[in-house]
Parts: structure tokens; sequence; C-alpha cells
């Protein structure tokens, strides 16, 4: 079973990423962020094998992984339901879902019911503290070519803050990039618009524009609709 894939990225739309790993083969990964095309990607992987395909979930860190595959423990939801609960609402959201009772929290991720929703509850209430001991400290970021080590990457993405141009539309982490992402999709979920139809849309405008804040991706999300 694949669990982890590090490749360089061919081609990524929001809905799935294909990587050109060192020994000459494309994965093709499902993947809700838009990753810039030419550069090293590493993911955690999910290998989902059915009777007559296979399917690979990518995730930027072990606990999201280890989520989604938890979710998939519920009776009545399927794999696409619980990658989207992951992206949707994110590590600490779903924790905080759980330990709320919030069944609307739940339901905001597409596919999810009232039925699925209480279902989830239901189910992993006492298990969910499980996912919690798997360290996020190592996520799935780009790195560039060169570099070998964590260590080594880490030391570099410090440097790359200090002299990067404020301008570029990579300035952020990936991992910030997530939150500010998701906070916009909130914030405009509120608003009445479905976070699956403005996705695409703020991964868009996160590539185009020197974004540091979701307020101004709410803005020009707005502007953009």
């Amino acid at each position: 079973m694949i669990g982890y894939l590090q490749g360089k990225v061919l081609f990524s739309d929001g809905h799935e990423t294909i990587l050109l790993t060192s020994s000459g083969t494309g994965y093709q990964v499902k993947t809700f962020d838009i990753f810039p095309e030419g550069q090293t990607l590493g993911l955690y992987i999910s290998h989902m094998v059915k009777e007559n395909s296979e399917e690979l979930f990518g995730f930027l860190t072990m606990r999201e992984k280890k989520l989604f595959e938890l979710i998939l423990s519920v009776k009545g939801v399927g794999p696409k339901g619980a990658y989207a609960l992951v992206y949707t609402l994110g590590f600490q959201g779903f924790i905080k879902a759980i330990g709320l009772e919030d069944k609307k929290a739940l339901q905001r991720s597409p596919g999810i019911g009232a039925k699925a929703a209480a279902q989830i509850l239901l189910d992993l209430s006492a298990k969910i503290e499980k996912v919690s001991m798997y360290s996020d400290r190592y996520s799935g970021k780009i790195f560039e070519d060169n570099i070998t080590s964590v260590q080594e990457k880490l030391s570099h993405e410090r440097e790359e803050e200090d002299i990067c141009d404020p301008a570029s539309p990579h300035a952020l982490s990936l991992r910030d990039r997530k939150n500010l992402l998701d906070d916009a999709l909130l914030a405009c979920e509120e608003l009445g618009f479905k976070p699956e139809k403005i996705n695409l849309i703020a991964q868009k405008l996160l590539s185009e524009h020197d974004i540091k804040k979701s307020e101004q991706l709410v803005h020009l999300i707005l502007k953009d609709i």
C-alpha cells in the first residue's frame, strides 16, 4: 500500500494532482488544493483499493490522513464524503465539531446530511482522540529539489521567509494558505454561498494576489462572483 509520495507536480487543478516521482512514475492523487506545477511536493497518502479501481487521497499531514481513515469507519460515509469533511472543517474544526456535538458544522461539508452527521457523532465521540497522537510537525509541503533532510528543509523555509518577495503569490506556507482558505470559505458560506462553488475561485485568487488575511480573500471572492 502507498503511504507517502514525493515528486514533481505535473498537474494540479483543485480536484487532483499528478506527481512524477524519481522512479519516473506519475501518480494521480485526489487533492483539494492547487499546487504550483514544476515544484516538488510531498503528500501522505490513503490508498483505497476497490474491486475494479484504486484511488489515492492526498493529505498535508499524518493527522489528516488518520482522521480521514477514522471517518471512513462510520457506517454510510464513503471516501468522497470523508475527504470533503477533512478538507471543509480541517483537523481542529472536526475535533471541535465532535466535542460540541455540532451536527450543523458537520453538515457544512458536501454530501453530509443530518443522518450521516448524527452517525458520525455517535461513532466517533469516543474514538476521536486517537488521531491526536499523530504529529503534524512534518507536513507535506513544497520544497526545493536540492534539499534532502527535514532539518535542511525547515531551515531553508525560514530563510526564504526572510528574503522572499512580499508580492509573491506563494509567500504563504501551504498550511497558512489552507487555514486562510478555510476561514474565507466559512465566511462565504455564512453569506449564503456553497463552499464547493467558490473553492476554485478562492484558490485562483490566492495564486494571483498577495493575500495575508481571510477578509481580503472574501472581498476579492465577492467581487469575482
